[in-house]
């Protein structure tokens, strides 16, 4: 005899659903925190905007692990997107993995190159 009821589809996907959309939060208001920081230092601090401001708001070690996190969660949230936006829209398996390494390998390398620039500061 046959069972008639239940669930019995297929269901696709990493099943990320919450965790996702937490961390997309929590990671938008992290990088609202820093731009407020950002802002609030460059109204608050008189004079021309230069080189020589912009290296004085980023060189107190605070600023620069605050702007780390920042960096990470941005990696993050923009990962999260990525991998939604590929799972949805790109069906053969082969291209999506070879479009996730690529998102991959680019934002590690960013992640690099901006870690190279906030410690030169």
């Amino acid at each position: 005899m046959a069972v008639n009821y239940g669930s019995k589809r297929v269901v696709v996907g990493a099943h990320y659903g919450m965790r996702d959309w937490l961390s997309q939060r929590v990671t938008a208001v992290l990088m609202a925190l820093f731009t407020v920081v950002v802002l609030a230092q460059l109204v608050f601090f008189r004079g021309p905007i230069g080189y020589d401001k912009w290296a004085g708001i980023f060189a107190p070690q605070w600023m620069k692990v605050l702007t780390f996190a920042t960096v990470i969660g941005l990696l993050y949230h923009v990962w999260v997107g990525m991998r939604d936006v590929l799972m949805d829209y790109i069906k053969p398996v082969g291209l999506r993995l070879a479009l996730q390494i690529f998102v991959i390998v680019w934002l590690v390398g960013c992640v690099g190159w901006a870690v190279q620039v906030l410690w030169r500061i």
